[in-house]
C-alpha cells in the first residue's frame, strides 16, 4: 500500500511541477495580449476569400497564443467586430494547439519524461514517438480538424447567417473602443486577467493530474499495451473520452498524456487534439456564444475527424514500426 501511495504522489507532483511554468507563461502572455494588442489589428489581416481567411484563422494562435479558455472571450469580441464566423471558429479550435507556448510544453513533455516513466522495455504497438514527431503530428492533425470543421461552419452560415449566434456575439454596427485607460489601469487589467486565467487553469490541471495519477494505479502498462494491440479504436475512443472528462488546459495536457507511457502515439494524439477543442467546460462556454445547432455541428465534426485521423495515424505508424521490429527479431 505504501508503494502505491508513494508512486501516486510521485506521478502527481511531477505532472504539476513540469506544467506550472507553462501555465504561468501562458497566463501572463494572454493578459498582455488581451490588454495591449488592439482587436481591430486582426480584422485588417483577414482576406476577402473565406477559404483563405479560414486557413489564416487556424494560424492566429501564433499571434495570440492563448489556451482554450482565454480564446473564447477574445473570439466573441472578434465576432462583434465583424470577423467571419468560420474564421473565428478555426481560430477557436486550432489556437489552443498551434501556438508557441503549447508547442513548447508538448516538446518538453515528450522529450524529458520523468523517472517514473522510464520503463520502456515493453514493445508498444504503433511505437513511441519523440518530441519533434509528437509536436508535428499534434499541430498537423489539429489544423486539419479545425479547417475541416470551419468549412462546414461556413456552409452552415450561408444558410442561417447570424442566427447561429446569440445576440451577445452578433456583429455590431460600430467598433468597440480599445482604449482601456492609462498605464496603471492597463497594468491592473493585465494582472487581473493573468491571475484569473492562472487560477482557473491550475484547478483543472490539479484535477487532471490527480485522475491521471490515480488511473496509473489501476492500469498497468501491460494492460494498456494489450488493449492497444487488440482494440486500437477502443483505446483511441477511451483517450478521447478522457480528454473530455479531464477538462485540461492545452498548456498542461501534454504532461498528462506523456505520463501514459504504455500507450502508442495515436491515442495520445487523440487526447491532445480533442481536449483543447471539446470538453465539458468548453461546452458550457460555447452555450454563451453559439446556438445549439452550431454547437452540435462543431462537436460532431470535431469528434468524428479526430477519431478518423487518429485511427489512420495508428495504422500508418504501425506499418512503420512493425518491419523494424521484425528485422530486429530476425
Amino acid at each position: 500500500m505504501e508503494k502505491y501511495v508513494e508512486n501516486f504522489i510521485l506521478i502527481f507532483t511531477s505532472i504539476i511541477y513540469e506544467a506550472l511554468p507553462f501555465i504561468v507563461l501562458g497566463s501572463v502572455t494572454a493578459g498582455m495580449l488581451e490588454e495591449l494588442v488592439p482587436q481591430r489589428f486582426v480584422t485588417r489581416i483577414i482576406p476577402r476569400s473565406r477559404a483563405l481567411a479560414i486557413a489564416i484563422g487556424g494560424l492566429l494562435g501564433l499571434v495570440f497564443p492563448m489556451c482554450e479558455c482565454g480564446i473564447i472571450p477574445v473570439m466573441r469580441r472578434l465576432l462583434r467586430k465583424g470577423v467571419p464566423l468560420s474564421t473565428c471558429v478555426c481560430y477557436m479550435l486550432a489556437g489552443p494547439i498551434i501556438n508557441v507556448i503549447v508547442m513548447m510544453s508538448t516538446w518538453v513533455a515528450f522529450s524529458a519524461p520523468p523517472d517514473f516513466n522510464k520503463d520502456q522495455s515493453l514493445t508498444v504497438p504503433g511505437g513511441q514517438l519523440g518530441s519533434a514527431e509528437m509536436v508535428s503530428l499534434r499541430v498537423g492533425l489539429g489544423y486539419l480538424v479545425a479547417v475541416g470543421t470551419s468549412l462546414i461552419v461556413e456552409w452552415l452560415y450561408k444558410r442561417h447567417g447570424n442566427n447561429l449566434l446569440l445576440p451577445l456575439a452578433q456583429p455590431t454596427a460600430g467598433n468597440e473602443s480599445d482604449d482601456n485607460g492609462g498605464p496603471r489601469r492597463r497594468l491592473s487589467n493585465i494582472t487581473e486577467t493573468a491571475l484569473h486565467d492562472f487560477v482557473d487553469i491550475t484547478v483543472f490541471l490539479i484535477l487532471g493530474a490527480f485522475l491521471a495519477a490515480l488511473s496509473r494505479q489501476f492500469l498497468s502498462h501491460s494492460d494498456i499495451v494489450d488493449l492497444s494491440m487488440k482494440n486500437p479504436a477502443v483505446t483511441i475512443l477511451l483517450m478521447m473520452g478522457l480528454a473530455i472528462l479531464l477538462c485540461l488546459c492545452s498548456e498542461a495536457d501534454a504532461f498528462v498524456a506523456a505520463s501514459f507511457t504504455g500507450l502508442p502515439a495515436a491515442p495520445k494524439l487523440a487526447f491532445l487534439v480533442l481536449g483543447p477543442m471539446m470538453d465539458f467546460k468548453l461546452y458550457l462556454m460555447y452555450t454563451r456564444i453559439f446556438r445549439p445547432r452550431l454547437i452540435w455541428t462543431i462537436i460532431l465534426s470535431v469528434v468524428v475527424q479526430v477519431f478518423v485521423y487518429s485511427l489512420l495515424t495508428h495504422f500508418v505508424l504501425q506499418t512503420w514500426f512493425t518491419p523494424a521490429a521484425d528485422g530486429g527479431a530476425g
